[in-house]
């Protein structure tokens, strides 16, 4: 039996870097099926960033369809998704850098279908009776007023663009039916979010492509409806958290809403993007859905008939982007110990093809780490949850009676969900020594309405609350060392992590990506789809803008004693940069070790591999410096201002 190395937690060498991790690493998304081709998009992160549309045939060739320098993503609320259409081999697509639509035939070169301009476009369909597209359209001709946003229809002969729908501050998801007579759609007002509050709308469509017979079936101010589908048959199916959890419903001829199977359980997630998909249809009777349960994600059948739901067999605890083509689906699976994929499975014969992967990477199981689903008492008595990965690497082990180090991860949003599905990054720190907890703090998704609302006009406080007990939980359980616990976060998890650090004193160190530091500067200066986001998690603006000051970091200053580091994109904007440099300078004058490294070219949400490999390793070496442990890897230092 092989001997294992002593070593102190942290300086454990790692077959997983981060020259491994970027040079093998794609994002996968949105996987739909045309026919019998398979379509997605991978995420390069080794050409900038960019958005690659993918064609598997049913003979396994695999076509890229978009050549340099196409982008397929929109900005559309900023966050994008729905960004391409795939009608019998001709695509349609938005292309990134100048948000222009653009048609591309079988064997041709992309050519554009809009023109250049301020508008942009999102969550296509095809109105084939008529020859048109139909889209969320997107107006920033405005100036400095709020873009407008409407549903918009695109004519395929002369490119003329005719507003369908407007007077609602945000538009998503219009689906034809089957026979084209009826359009539905979802729509929702400041201050709510979709996953607040959304309503869905059916409508008529006249010979000439108007609307008309318009009418509210769903939804309210306190419902919130996603992914609208029709069934084959043409009956409207949506998912709505009328009870409580995201569940399916049927709205029936007579204008009844029909509950398909009623559970306390997830079967969509809060739609910060277009596109999404967690169920499709493999008749007109049978949907293939997926749910999360409990922070875990479950593959099932239901029986729209008979309201019957029957799991399926997986050894994938996240599922997304969920297509149905007959008896095969393909979705993108993730577990905690193989990398996330596109998998095809066959209903009829049970075989499960794995046709693309996140990662290339065949790496020893014996420097993964498995998580566990861990429940801890909160504040006000209730519990709150995380997984906790710990320490693993096949090769070491730590000296007598010393405990690992532990790096929280708050997650963004804030509605978010931590699930456990292969990371490589959160690998890196446990295969070199770290414990890792990944929070559900109370806002996150996957427990029900009631606890996404723990967070409404508490933001600051629940999800500092339950990041700092899931830490106490694990100390006093002795898996970690309280003297070395660490938090980072990124965007609103950038928040939760600054807000931690300043306002409590159980964190030794942290580093926020993108972060928060002023709430005031954030309600006057974002984007038109999170500009009211703060009046739930917080108050309204500027009616109670003491809450505001007294839940922002940086006001409070004084009360940070432990050293941050800051990661930031100079082109972010829903997170500007002069909150970190702000907040960096505070820090500066007051004498804590602090470090700031910006990355020209990024916004909010790092794509580019050399700055995921440089954000990577740059914190792993600060928290190095804070904790004293020495790195195995050669990392190049960063400048720690302050740091002795």
């Amino acid at each position: 039996m092989k001997s294992l190395k002593v070593a102190p937690f942290g300086s454990w060498k790692s077959p997983i870097t981060a020259d491994l991790i970027v040079a093998e690493s794609l994002g996968l998304g949105a996987v739909i099926y045309e026919g019998e081709d398979i379509y997605w998009l991978e995420a390069r992160p080794t050409e900038g960033g960019r958005n690659v549309l993918m064609k598997r045939t049913l003979d396994g060739q695999v076509t890229e369809m978009t050549p340099q320098p196409f982008n397929v993503r929109t900005r559309v609320h900023e966050y994008g998704g729905g960004a391409f259409l795939i009608v019998q081999g001709t695509l349609y697509f938005i292309n990134f850098s100048d948000q222009r639509l653009y048609q591309k035939l079988p064997n041709q070169d992309p050519t554009p279908l809009t023109p250049e301009g301020t508008y942009r476009y999102a969550d296509l369909i095809l109105d084939p009776l008529r020859h048109r597209l139909i889209c969320v359209g997107e107006d920033h001709s405005q100036g400095e007023k709020e873009p407008e946003n409407t549903l918009v229809s695109i004519d395929l002969n002369s490119g003329k663009i005719n507003t369908l729908v407007s007077g609602c501050d945000f538009y998503s998801s219009p689906r034809l039916s089957p026979d084209g007579t009826q359009l539905t759609w979802i729509s929702w007002n400041h201050p709510n979010l979709p996953w607040d509050g959304s309503q869905l709308w059916l409508a008529t469509v006249q010979a000439d492509g108007s609307l008309d017979q318009v009418r509210l079936i769903a939804g309210g101010t306190n419902e919130s409806i996603c992914e609208p589908k029709w069934s084959p048959d043409g009956q409207l199916y949506f998912s709505s958290d009328r009870r409580g959890w995201w569940n399916l419903y049927r709205y029936t001829q007579k204008g009844a809403i029909d509950p398909l199977f009623p559970l306390n359980a997830e079967f969509s997630y809060p739609h910060w993007v277009f596109g999404l998909s967690n169920y499709s249809f493999i008749s007109e009777s049978h949907v293939i859905c997926s749910f999360n349960q409990d922070g875990q994600w479950y593959l099932a059948s239901l029986d729209t008939q008979q309201k019957q739901l029957s799991v399926i067999e997986t050894h994938y605890t996240n599922i997304s982007s969920l297509d149905a083509n007959g008896h095969k689906i393909v979705l993108i699976g993730g577990c905690p110990t193989e990398p996330t994929a596109i998998v095809q499975l066959n209903l009829k014969t049970g075989e499960t093809t794995v046709l693309k992967q996140s990662h290339t990477l065949n790496i020893d199981s014996g420097y993964l780490s498995t998580p566990e689903m861990v429940s801890f008492p909160t504040e006000n008595g209730l519990t709150a949850y995380a997984w906790y990965y710990p320490p693993k690497n096949k090769d070491y082990k730590p000296p007598k009676g010393e405990l690992p180090p532990l790096l929280v991860k708050s997650h963004g949003g804030p509605t978010a969900c931590a699930s456990p599905s292969f990371n490589l990054r959160l690998q890196y720190w446990t295969s070199r020594g770290f414990g890792y907890l990944d929070v559900n703090y109370g806002g996150s998704t996957g427990f029900g309405r009631e606890y996404r609302q723990r967070l409404d006009g508490k933001w600051g406080l629940v999800d500092v609350d339950d990041c700092i007990n899931g830490a106490k939980y694990l100390v006093e359980h002795g898996l970690v060392d309280g003297d070395r616990l660490a938090i980072s976060g990124g965007s609103a998890g950038g928040y939760t992590t600054l807000a931690a650090l300043t306002f409590r004193d159980t964190f030794k160190a942290g580093a926020s990506y993108y972060g928060i530091s002023d709430l005031e500067a954030l309600a006057k200066d974002t984007h038109k789809f999170e500009s009211r986001y703060l009046e739930r998690l917080i108050g309204k603006y500027p009616e109670e803008k003491e809450i505001y000051q007294q839940r922002s970091p940086i006001h409070f200053t004084e009360q940070l004693t432990c050293p941050v580091i800051f990661f930031q994109g100079l082109e972010d904007k829903v997170v500007p940069p002069s909150q970190a440099c702000q907040m960096v300078e505070i820090l500066k004058k007051k004498g804590l070790p602090v470090a700031y490294v910006p990355f020209a070219g990024e916004q909010h949400g790092f794509r580019r591999s050399e700055t995921i490999k440089r954000a990577l390793e740059a914190e792993f070496y600060f928290y190095s410096q804070i904790f004293g442990f020495e790195p195995a890897d050669n990392i190049e230092p960063v400048e720690i201002i302050n740091g002795g």
